[in-house]
């Protein structure tokens, strides 16, 4: 199969071609990463059994490289995990339409950032790294915070502000951690450095782990992506840098902010990759082989998952005022990251249309037992204790914390 490496520009061809290996005598013909959910296929015939592993082929237009040679094209699955990649899809999406139904009731109040249309993207690197590996996003973090092991009860119940929120309510839509999983953070690319010293612990300690470290399109022209990438490519980091391009930095599409819109190619003198977002299988396998990268010690990479968000910015931004209805209507009739995968499930004879129909209703129904379960929690009372919580380790507090006069000193017990 030809790589699509070798369609683009002299800049993007892999190593070897790059080194005086003669190319195919074909015209060069630039292609754009396709965003297709459906694109795989299938390479051996399905096994009876959900754990025996069989092939599939991703489509040759799931990834572009830069300085780099393209992952494998083909890669092994089971039937289970293909069920559990869309019942983690669906799942995730009922979450975030929850969130949306409570945010418009006023339940979940400030900021709220949701996913709808992303949710490929953290199926597919969860499904392609492990637990002792660190993930560290922006706001839109809802399906990392899921998939990292945050329960859907504890992600809405920080939504919603309670005590058995994921990070004690005290973080709410933009700021939830786990095991693993480093937020959830406000600050436009803030999170990018942070992620770099992760990747350095990681690199200190010599435990073959890495760094998935995660930021939007509109992140990606601040001036501490470059300096983490600097650093990173200095001190040889398991760094998996990532911009999840949903074409849209809040109300301005990507090329009217971005002089060079293949994000890919930002980090320079870093390898880059682009792969299909909403493909759950393309992003396992960029992972995947990103991870294998930073395993070899070949230092960081740059990947750039190509998606779409189908709601606004945030829930104040309704997301037509600067893209049209029947853009975003398209995206999700054609292009959507659940529709695919279930489209190659049932052309696989993975499963039936039945049976999905019952892992569809299994999803809603353990979301909606746990958004309940959170709305039942009760309000935090409003107590000073509460409010200092977590400001030091239990143990180290100093006497007092002063406040604006002595009247509002708060005393540590």
């Amino acid at each position: 199969m030809l790589s699509k490496a070798m369609r683009v520009p002299r800049a993007a061809l892999p190593l070897r071609a790059r080194a005086g290996i003669p190319a195919p005598s074909f015209a060069m013909a630039s292609r754009s990463v396709t965003t297709n959910a459906a694109s795989s296929q299938l390479s051996h015939s399905v096994p009876e059994s959900d754990d025996e592993p069989f092939q599939i082929t991703l489509s040759d237009e799931s990834f572009e490289t830069y300085e780099l040679d393209p992952p494998p094209y083909t890669m092994e699955v089971t039937k289970a995990e293909l069920k559990k990649m869309y019942y983690d899809m669906v799942s995730i999406r009922q979450m975030e339409m929850a969130a949306d139904r409570l945010y418009k009731e006023k339940k979940i109040r400030g900021f709220c950032h949701l996913s709808t249309g992303q949710e490929a993207v953290a199926v597919g690197i969860e499904n392609a790294i492990t637990k002792e590996d660190d993930i560290i996003t922006a706001y839109r973090c809802h399906g990392f915070a899921m998939m990292r092991g945050g329960s859907v009860r504890s992600i809405i119940g920080e939504l919603l502000g309670r005590r058995q929120g994921i990070a004690y309510g005290k973080g709410g839509s933009m700021h939830m951690f786990t095991k693993g999983f480093y937020g959830g953070n406000g600050i436009v690319g803030a999170q990018v450095p942070v992620g770099a010293g992760l990747a350095f612990a990681h690199k200190y300690n010599n435990n073959g782990k890495a760094s998935i470290i995660l930021y939007g399109d509109g992140a990606s022209n601040q001036g501490q992506v470059f300096e983490a990438f600097n650093m990173a490519k200095l001190w040889n980091l398991p760094a998996l840098f990532g911009c999840e391009n949903n074409k849209y930095g809040m109300g301005t599409s990507a090329a009217r902010s971005s002089a060079l819109t293949d994000y890919y190619k930002r980090g320079q003198y870093i390898p880059g990759l682009k792969v299909n977002g909403m493909d759950v299988l393309a992003v396992k396998a960029a992972v995947k082989y990103g991870k294998e990268w930073t395993g070899a010690d070949k230092g960081p990479m740059v990947l750039e998952y190509v998606t779409y968000r189908y709601g606004g910015h945030s829930m104040s931004d309704p997301g037509t005022t600067y893209r049209t209805r029947e853009e975003i209507q398209r995206m999700r009739s054609t292009n959507d990251p659940i529709a695919g995968l279930k489209q190659k499930i049932l052309d696989w004879g993975v499963s039936t249309e039945e049976d999905l129909k019952k892992l569809d209703k299994e999803a809603r129904n353990h979301v909606n037992e746990e958004v309940a379960a959170a709305e039942a929690m009760a309000v935090p009372e409003p107590t000073m204790k509460i409010l200092f919580e977590d400001i030091y380790v239990p143990g180290s507090e100093p006497k007092y914390i002063r406040g604006r006069t002595a009247h509002e000193d708060y005393y540590f017990s």
